[in-house]
């Protein structure tokens, strides 16, 4: 599972990849597809690699610290 930071850190970076696989053309034409493929699993909040080596960026302990 992927948790807020991470998300805005893949977001943040896939952003720059996309934008210098559009304007640089091309070997950054593999970071471009790099780049939609960290915005995407930011935005579904799920990460393969993550699942098959069982990590986990997402705080489970976080909604009980919000309601304490």
């Amino acid at each position: 599972m992927i948790g807020l930071w991470d998300a805005l850190i893949r977001v943040l970076i896939g952003a720059i990849l996309v934008w210098l696989g559009t304007e640089k053309g091309g070997v950054w034409i593999i970071g471009e597809v790099v780049g939609l493929v960290l915005m995407f699993t930011a935005i579904i909040g799920f990460c393969p690699l993550y699942k098959l080596t069982g990590v986990s960026s997402r705080c489970d302990n976080c909604q009980e610290a919000a309601e304490a």
